[in-house]
């Protein structure tokens, strides 16, 4: 570990090496410039004379950088696409195993006090691992792992209060229309180029979004976004990691995930005891529900979904150590499979034609643009 930290410190320091340089060349080429424009040829002569210099001297930096690259990835740092595929698949086999006692946990529990009791239950652990591991719980910048815990609080808050009230699938399909949200957020928000392929992916995840509502547009409402606004701000957590987050160790992540999703229930019960809704029996109850003294039967419920989920994203955390992030990424729609399959088996749900059509229409656009993504990753590369 120590050895591939100053492995990536010397190659920081050589590709910040390679920029002072390329620095130096455009300032040598503009003092060239403005002497020749002065009548001084002289001067401009060896400006560019020494630009060449500077120029070669960066090519040599670059191969340098290109070196420790090849030499980095071969002293132990072994991509096993296969190995990160099974445990992908693995993990997507347990989220859509354990989300689907959510149905069972809303009958009885509120949303906020579920989310307080599988923090409690799941952060002793995460310290457990935490003290025994290699990994931190400091974060590097509180404020951008705060930021990421806020936008995915907000997600699994929408996630899990859709799938109380619809089909898993359906709240699935929301819940991963998050590559399309990604795209947009890089094009009109990063300024970052999206092509005609991942345009077209955009359009074919918006179809696949209006298949797998399947409502009448007199009978849409609030709650027919449910999951497609879990989409959104899972799109912007992933983005926030990505952008924000890079370094921070995985548990840290999910320690203060744990930590978000307490601090909102927190909040939340607050402002339902203040308020006090009249609430509905049932799944219908989940949100409004504030703290309710008995539990006993959604505790071993809530139990299960908490350990399943520290096993679950462990398992898809390791995928995407194993393996490449634009080839793992395709397996996380696997879940399509394991989770209505299990909420079948458990609860008897079933999905419509138009409904599978639409699952399939958002499924192929993710894939497209993670596959368009990687090819674009390969020909930078390349270059």
């Amino acid at each position: 570990m120590q050895h591939s930290e100053r492995i990536l410190d010397w190659l920081n320091f050589s590709i910040g090496s390679l920029n002072g340089r390329l620095n130096s060349c455009h300032a040598l080429r503009n003092h060239g410039r403005k002497e020749y424009a002065k009548g001084d040829s002289n001067s401009h002569q060896y400006s560019s004379t020494t630009l060449g210099d500077q120029y070669r001297s960066v090519l040599r930096q670059k191969a340098e950088i290109a070196q420790n690259i090849n030499e980095f990835m071969n002293k132990g740092i072994v991509v096993n696409d296969r190995g990160a595929a099974i445990s992908m698949v693995a993990g997507m086999l347990v989220v859509g195993f354990i989300d689907n006692f959510i149905v069972f946990i809303s009958e009885t529990a509120g949303l906020w006090q579920f989310q307080i009791t599988r923090a409690a239950i799941a952060l002793p652990l995460i310290i457990f691992l935490a003290w025994f591991g290699a990994q931190t719980l400091r974060p590097n910048r509180l404020w951008a792992v705060a930021l990421r815990s806020a936008f995915l609080a907000i997600a699994m808050l929408f996630y899990f209060w859709s799938l109380a009230l619809i089909p898993m699938a359906q709240a699935l399909a929301g819940l991963f229309t998050s590559p399309i949200f990604i795209l947009l957020i890089s094009g009109l928000v990063l300024r970052q180029r999206i092509g005609p392929m991942r345009i077209l992916a955009v359009f074919i995840g918006f179809v696949g979004i209006i298949f797998v509502v399947d409502t009448h547009l007199a009978d849409l409402s609030f709650l027919s976004f449910l999951p497609i606004f879990g989409g959104f701000f899972y799109a912007m957590a992933a983005v926030a990691t990505r952008q924000l987050c890079e370094g921070e160790s995985t548990l840290c992540l999910v320690a203060f995930l744990m930590i978000a999703q307490s601090l909102l229930g927190v909040i939340a019960l607050t402002v339902l005891t203040w308020i006090s809704p009249e609430v509905p029996e049932g799944s219908a109850g989940f949100v409004l529900r504030g703290w309710v003294s008995t539990i006993g039967s959604a505790l071993p419920w809530i139990f299960l979904q908490a350990i399943g989920s520290i096993f679950g994203i462990g398992l898809i955390i390791r995928a995407y150590q194993l393996g490449q992030a634009s080839y793992v990424a395709v397996y996380e729609y696997s879940v399509f499979i394991f989770g209505p399959f299990f909420a079948w088996l458990l609860i008897g749900q079933q999905v419509n034609l138009t409904q599978f059509f639409g699952i399939l229409l958002i499924a192929s656009a993710g894939t497209l643009i993670t596959l368009r993504s990687r090819k674009l990753d390969q020909e930078i590369t390349d270059t």
